[in-house]
């Protein structure tokens, strides 16, 4: 691929600033087609009558915010993730790819501060997860869900209610923290280290209280993760599943199956809970509202691991809601009855289209 040091052009920033004026996702670059944008779930057209992207285009649209390191990686593997910033304009998550049309980009609009809590409208008992000193914690849920938008939630409330060392590992870093009552590290991969489970490794041997692993994407980050979670860590990491029970799975099912049942007890030991979100259009159409299940690990969710028995998770997280518990039914049925979302957009989101129209009669 040919780079071409050119400023930044006056298109890219239209495009940017309009993302973020119009309170869009994501930018798509995708060559063959003009601009988009992802605003509150939809995909739209950029403003203006702009071309069709050429084969080449969006390297030059991007070369001059694109680190050198980044373009070598690209070059060589047809794919690549970064972060940069604009003054006057944002921070933006970008990936770069190749295809059968030519390079294209998805450019996530990243927020300037955290998000408050309570203004993500997550359920209450989730901040739980933030008051707890040790155990593994999974936020699942498709892309552009929101799941490291929650898992920084929950540390910057840590950060700010006690003297922690919290070490987040990110490809890229997303949300910057500042040091408040904690001290907080931000490595980036591959900038700050190769891959997730070499900084994880390292991580351990700097004393942190507080983890945050972008993304479980192997067995050795795995087991890094739980092990670290096993001695006295609070470990925080996503997975791309769509409900609690599939994010139990997926973990287990990455190890040989003569490992497994020594995996599913460590894991049923240092699980503390799984969150699994979903953003959902608004009937309004002037934004998204999460639906949210959430697992926590009680003696039972426990044991149904052990025993390889997590088909019946769903059943103990319904019956299970004067913990704390939820089912993503019953999440979606009380946005319909509250006039949050429509009836059909929940029924696209569940896996039990039965049970949800029995929870909405």
């Amino acid at each position: 691929m040919l780079w071409y040091p050119l400023p930044m052009s006056q298109d890219l920033h239209s495009l940017l600033s309009e993302a973020v004026r119009r309170g869009a996702s994501d930018l798509l670059l995708v060559a063959g087609t003009a601009p988009a944008l992802r605003v509150h779930g939809d995909l739209t057209p950029a403003d203006g009558a702009r071309p069709a992207l050429g084969r080449t285009d969006v390297p030059a649209l991007l070369a001059a915010v694109m680190p050198e390191r980044q373009r070598g990686l690209f070059d060589a593997g047809g794919s690549v993730d970064f972060a940069f910033e604009r003054e006057g304009v944002g921070r933006f998550r970008c990936n770069l790819h190749r295809t059968q049309a030519g390079v294209s980009a998805a450019l996530r609009v990243l927020p300037a501060e955290i998000p408050d809590f309570r203004a993500l409208n997550l359920p209450a008992q989730a901040a739980r997860f933030s008051e707890m000193v040790k155990g593994f914690v999974l936020v699942a849920g498709p892309t552009g869900s929101g799941k490291s938008t929650t898992i920084s939630c929950l540390i910057d409330m840590i950060n700010a209610r006690r003297p922690a060392h919290i070490v987040t590992i990110e490809e890229p870093v997303e949300y910057r923290h500042r040091h408040r009552r904690g001290l907080v590290e931000q490595i980036e991969i591959p900038e700050d280290s190769p891959g997730f489970a070499d900084a994880l490794r390292h991580t351990l041997r700097q004393d942190p209280d507080v983890i945050f692993v972008g993304e479980m994407r192997d067995l050795e980050t795995i087991s890094i993760a739980l092990t670290a979670a096993e001695t006295g860590h609070l470990v925080f990491s996503t997975l791309h599943t769509n409900d609690t029970t599939q994010a139990i799975d997926r973990i287990i099912d990455v190890y040989p199956a003569a490992q497994q049942s020594q995996i599913r007890m460590q894991l049923s030991m240092s699980l503390s809970g799984v969150i699994a979100q979903h953003l959902i259009p608004t009937l309004d159409g002037k934004g998204r509202v999460p639906a949210v299940e959430l697992l926590m690990a009680t003696d039972a969710v426990r044991n149904l691991i052990r025993s390889q028995k997590t088909f019946q998770l769903h059943s103990t997280i319904g019956t299970s809601k004067a913990l704390g518990m939820q089912t993503l039914d019953d999440a979606l049925a009380t946005l319909v009855k509250r006039q949050r979302i429509s009836r059909e957009d929940a029924v696209l989101r569940s896996s039990r289209p039965e049970e949800l129209a029995a929870l909405l009669r």
